[in-house]
Formats: structure tokens, C-alpha cells, sequence
């Protein structure tokens, strides 16, 4: 559906825009009437995810690795770095590349934006409050992570590029705004990414057991990308410098969210319990007041409205589609 802006924005830049969040995001700023240069190295992104897109006036898309410098044709007045790998599966399995896609990377961004004169959204996560001793988690709350745990790639990765975010807009005048994502979900992820939703979405479409981790009484709060990607352009517009959480204050466990696919579904899968991931977060939800007050903002979308769309869209499938060079209007 289309996302109003409180803001026109000329032309955004996008880094990691073919990712899930991130090509939501590039359609949500095309619709409004923005140019829009999506960035990425497709190390984790989907050429699919941008099949709407590609021929659309004003889109442009640069293939490029953020931790080794990118160049656009335009001077952008929005840049959102939203590169990385962000599923378990691809930042185990991609270490040093999310480490550098986080200090590199950002910089790089942070660059373009300083030079431009352009604002810049920084996708933070909620990983930056580790295993939380504090719920819900508010802005103020500095977390409990692990620095050489499993998960510390990516969660000193986020840490690190708020750090170096803060610095820059302090140092440089960077106009900056951090953005504490928690748990998007819907259209555009990847069946196997390692992410509850569409691993048990996946599971149950193709009759598989549900496999809920531990004994699945751990919880998550989740947040329809429609919802997350009007936040995040509400932070843009407003001029704050965050970080402020985007996300949906709404908990359910791990095991309920099973039943609840299964139920959406009408699979016959059944639910199998297996070990618990090292250093997996006992609760997850966002205090979400800042957002709120300062911005107007509140997510729409209940989880089981969300959750059919996401079904829905599982259900209809997705064609291969292979990028071979950069696309521009």
C-alpha cells in the first residue's frame, strides 16, 4: 500500500537496496515521487526484490561493495545506509564482510551525506541491546551483548556504526538520525534466511515440522515492513538525531507464533523443538514512546494481518531474476 511522506525528498540514495527492508524503501520514495539510486553488492540482496523497479523512471542502481567506496551520478539530499547482512544465516556466514559493510561502509555513506549536504538514516537494530536484562527497551537502555559472542559480528557491527555515526555528526555536521530497528517481517524476505517468520511461513507452506528453538517461550515483537518503512521516513522528515526505536510493542512468543502460522496456513506441520542458538535473546520489545511522541508514529498492522500478507505472498512465489550490469534510467 502506499506510504505517505511528511517530507518530499528529491533524490534518496539507498545502500544495501535490493535487501528486504531496503528495496521496501526504495519503493516507498519512487512512489512519492523521488529519484531514487539503489546501492548493493547482492551479497545478501535479491535481483528479484527489484523487478518492479528497474525500469521505473527516476530508479537507478549501482552495483557496488559500500566497504570499498561507491559513487552516484546525483547529489542526494536523503541517503539511508541500511547495508548489511542481517539474518543470522548470512552474517555467520559472512563475518568480516558485515564487520567492514558496519565501520566501512557507514563511513562511506556517512561521507556522501556530509558532502552532499544531505540527511542520512542510519539502520541500527535492536541486536544493539544483546540479551536484554531491561524489558521493554528504551533508547536510554545501553544493553547486554556479548563482544565475541556468535551473534557479535553483526550486533558490534550496528554498535560501532551508531558510534561512528554520533562522531561524524559531532566532528563533521553531519545531518544524521539512527533508527533501532526490531523485527521486520513480510513480503521480500528469503524462505531460509534464518529468521522465525519465514522459516515457519516456509515450514508449513511445504508441510515441514516447525522448528521452534529451545522449549520457544523466548519472545519477539514484530513489525509489518509497511509500518517499519513509514517510521523510518517519519525519522527521516522530523530532524531528530536518535537513536529512536522502530518497532511493534506487541511481544509473542516463539511457540505462539508457530501455532499462529500453522493455524494462518491450515498446514498439517507440526511443531519440533530443537537447541537453542548461543546467545539467543530471551525477550525482545521495543518502547517505542520516543517514536511516538516526537514523530506521530505507531504501527498499524496486526500480526496476523501481517502475517497473511506475508503467507500470501509466500504462496504466490517468486520468478529467479538475474542483474548482469548496472541499470540506469
Amino acid at each position: 500500500m502506499p506510504i505517505a511522506l511528511s517530507r518530499n525528498w528529491e533524490h534518496a540514495v539507498v545502500t544495501g537496496g535490493a535487501g528486504f527492508v531496503g528495496s521496501h524503501l526504495c519503493s516507498a520514495l519512487l512512489d512519492s515521487g523521488a529519484a531514487v539510486t539503489c546501492v548493493d553488492d547482492f551479497s545478501t540482496g535479491r535481483a528479484e526484490n527489484l523487478s518492479s523497479l528497474l525500469d521505473r523512471p527516476g530508479f537507478t542502481l549501482v552495483r557496488a561493495d559500500v566497504a570499498e567506496g561507491f559513487a552516484v551520478e546525483r547529489r542526494p539530499d536523503l541517503v539511508l545506509s541500511f547495508a548489511s547482512p542481517a539474518s543470522p544465516a548470512d552474517y555467520l556466514r559472512l563475518p568480516l564482510h558485515t564487520l567492514e559493510t558496519g565501520s566501512l561502509g557507514t563511513r562511506h555513506a556517512l561521507e556522501l551525506a556530509r558532502d552532499s549536504g544531505a540527511r542520512l538514516v542510519l539502520a541500527s537494530t535492536s541486536e544493539v541491546y544483546g540479551d536484554p536484562q531491561q524489558n521493554p527497551q528504551d533508547e536510554r537502555y545501553w544493553g547486554h551483548v556479548n563482544p565475541v559472542g556468535p551473534r557479535s559480528v553483526y550486533d558490534e557491527a550496528k554498535r560501532f556504526a551508531e558510534a561512528l555515526t554520533t562522531a561524524h555528526a559531532d566532528a563533521e555536521g553531519t545531518d544524521t538520525c539512527i533508527v533501532r530497528l526490531f523485527n521486520t517481517y513480510g513480503p521480500r524476505m528469503r524462505g531460509h534466511d534464518g529468521r522465525a517468520v519465514p522459516t515457519f511461513v516456509r515450514q508449513a507452506l511445504d508441510g515441514e515440522p516447525l522448528t521452534v528453538t529451545g522449549d520457544g517461550r523466548q519472545t519477539r515483537s514484530l513489525c509489518y515492513v509497511d509500518d517499519t518503512v513509514s517510521g523510518i521516513l517519519a525519522a527521516a522528515a522530523h530532524g531528530m538525531r536518535g537513536p529512536i526505536n522502530i518497532g511493534n510493542p506487541t511481544e509473542i512468543t516463539m511457540l505462539d507464533l508457530a501455532r499462529l502460522v500453522i493455524d494462518l496456513t491450515g498446514s498439517a506441520s507440526e511443531i519440533r523443538f530443537i537447541e537453542r542458538p548461543t546467545d539467543d535473546p530471551a525477550v525482545r520489545c521495543p518502547d517505542i514512546t520516543l517514536a511516538h511522541d516526537k514523530l506521530g508514529w505507531r504501527p498499524a498492522v496486526t500480526a496476523e494481518e501481517g502475517l497473511r500478507r506475508t503467507i500470501d505472498w509466500f504462496r504466490a512465489g517468486e520468478g529467479p531474476l538475474t542483474i548482469r550490469a548496472d541499470r540506469r534510467p
